[in-house]
């Protein structure tokens, strides 16, 4: 899929796309249009002014002047409006298109940090593609065509150098400089991420790494921020060189229009009024050329972000993420007989794993820490498949994590994402049901840090309580609790649980003396 098949199977995806995309574009055509006009149109008034002719004979031109220089300024709002909503709502397509990649793949190997720039900036790169290249590129090349058949009226020697420089400066030498620096800009794309991804993981791990003197992190994060600004200014560089090769062409066509302007003057062949047409309008236009090379530029770095983005998209899903089936099921079941687990490409951590759970029974899994009973659940869950061996999993899985993240929104919205409809007093059961007491708006910080331990668990479990799933799946149900609280959740479990199905991982041996069976590993 490449990048091109991507942005338009998206527009796809956005109403009315196409024709946004028109009305951006002519209004972009426009605004430079327009900023042509009143460069002209100022030269040709002065020039006549300076004749002293009766002030009526001026009325026109400062007319045009007045209105090129307002809607100027009314096309680019405009153009700036319509442009970036239509920018917007493709990078919500595929934004969306990513969340429910990752909502269906399991992808190993991934660093998180490198996972949020690829969400987050690398998404945002569509943007680009519609703002500061395709719109661009394409009112750049009519106001060309416009700019050189006015000039050509007035000397088609003119015109056709306007023409030739304006290729030169906004196509050709563009794409010279987009080449010359395309490794430099493909390389930020990729330093970006790393540099993300380091930053993150020191700033997570910075009372460690500060307590035991490792500097090893730091060194590497100031290597690639090094590496990251040499290759900006490679591409800065390029971008300097292209805008002085700009800037000549303008120059060029400024001499040919004085070159051929002049002579037709003195013959009469050309109004004198005229002369400072020819010679303004080059300017002007190469004005709006200027960006262009920094617009190609954005191209390749905007490419390279999409082709980390498709990379998502494209990923195999592992296990049963993916699963289309969550109906629930008129005998729900958790089973695994003679079942290998563990993690795709690094071999098995436990063979030959048997157990069933049916509904109404509570199963405790039990073994040393490590051996794998997270794996088992994961499993379960069909986030990765097993190695050998056959599962069954009938009905809906609900699945409280060891490790839960909590997310820096209200009390409210982390329960519901157990059940996005569940409505308030849903999620007030769900939270008493969990043992917690909390205000359903307060925020609860950047992952529950400002919750206790027992408070976060708690609230990660009444998630599971808030939906209406069949069977259950709970990792050390009772971590971080006390004694007393342990066990009161624990009744209230049990009597929430009649008729599902449910597997507790668990160190705990009170917790497992409470199931009705115990499926020991190890």
């Amino acid at each position: 899929m490449s990048t091109l098949a991507l942005f338009r199977g998206l527009a796809a995806e956005v109403p009315r796309a196409r024709l946004r995309f028109a009305a951006a574009l002519l209004l972009s055509f426009l605004t430079s249009l327009a900023a042509v006009t009143l460069m002209g149109a100022s030269g040709w008034m002065i020039s006549r002014a300076a004749e002293h002719p009766p002030v009526l004979y001026l009325q026109v031109a400062i007319v045009i002047v007045r209105a090129c220089g307002l809607f100027r300024a009314v096309f680019r709002y405009a153009e700036r409006l319509v442009s970036h909503e239509l920018a917007l709502q493709l990078q919500s397509a595929l934004r969306i298109r990513t969340y429910a990649t990752l909502a269906s793949t399991t992808l190993l190997g991934r660093r998180r940090g490198d996972l949020l720039i690829r969400v987050v900036s690398d998404v945002a790169a569509i943007m680009d593609l519609v703002v500061r290249v395709a719109v661009p590129f394409a009112s750049a090349g009519l106001l060309v065509v416009a700019a050189s058949v006015a000039m050509s009226v007035l000397s088609p020697v003119a015109g056709v150098a306007l023409l030739i420089s304006a290729v030169l400066a906004g196509w050709l030498v563009p794409i010279a400089a987009a080449g010359a620096s395309a490794r430099a800009d493909r390389e930020t794309v990729g330093l970006r991420a790393e540099l993300a991804v380091l930053t993150r993981e020191v700033n997570r791990a910075a009372y460690d790494l500060a307590a035991y003197g490792d500097t090893g992190r730091r060194d590497a994060l100031l290597a690639v921020d090094a590496r990251l600004r040499a290759a900006e200014s490679r591409a800065a560089v390029v971008r300097g060189a292209a805008a002085g090769a700009q800037v000549l062409a303008a120059g060029a066509a400024v001499l040919v229009a004085v070159w051929v302007g002049v002579p037709a003057v003195a013959d009469g062949s050309l109004a004198r009024v005229n002369l400072a047409v020819l010679v303004l309008v080059p300017l002007a236009l190469h004005e709006v050329l200027v960006p262009l090379t920094q617009s190609a530029q954005t191209l390749t770095r905007a490419r390279a972000a999409l082709d980390r983005v498709r990379e998502l998209l494209t990923a195999p899903p592992v296990g049963r993420g993916d699963r289309a089936d969550e109906t629930p099921a008129a005998e729900p079941v958790l089973e695994l007989d003679r079942a290998a687990v563990g993690w795709p490409g690094a071999g098995a951590v436990l063979d030959d794993v048997s157990l069933v759970v049916r509904p109404g029974e509570r199963v405790a899994l039990t073994g040393a820490s490590g051996i794998g009973k997270t794996t088992v659940a994961t499993t379960l869950m069909g986030m990765i498949p097993p190695l050998a061996g056959a599962m069954t999993v009938r009905g809906t899985i609900g699945y409280l994590a060891q490790d839960a993240h909590i997310f820096n929104t209200s009390v409210a919205e982390n329960v519901r994402i157990g059940d996005r409809d569940a409505d308030d007093e849903r999620v007030g059961v769900a939270l008493r049901a969990a043992g917690l007491e909390l205000p359903l708006r307060r925020i609860v910080g950047e992952e529950g840090s400002m919750l206790s331990g027992g408070e976060a668990r708690r609230l990660a479990l009444a998630r599971v309580l808030v939906g209406d799933s069949q069977c259950w799946i709970l990792d050390e149900p009772t971590e971080h609790l006390d004694t007393d609280t342990a066990a009161r959740l624990l009744d209230d479990l049990w009597a929430l649980s009649a008729d599902r199905a449910v597997l507790v991982i668990t160190h705990d041996p009170r917790v497992a003396a409470a199931c009705d069976r115990i499926v020991h590993l190890g």
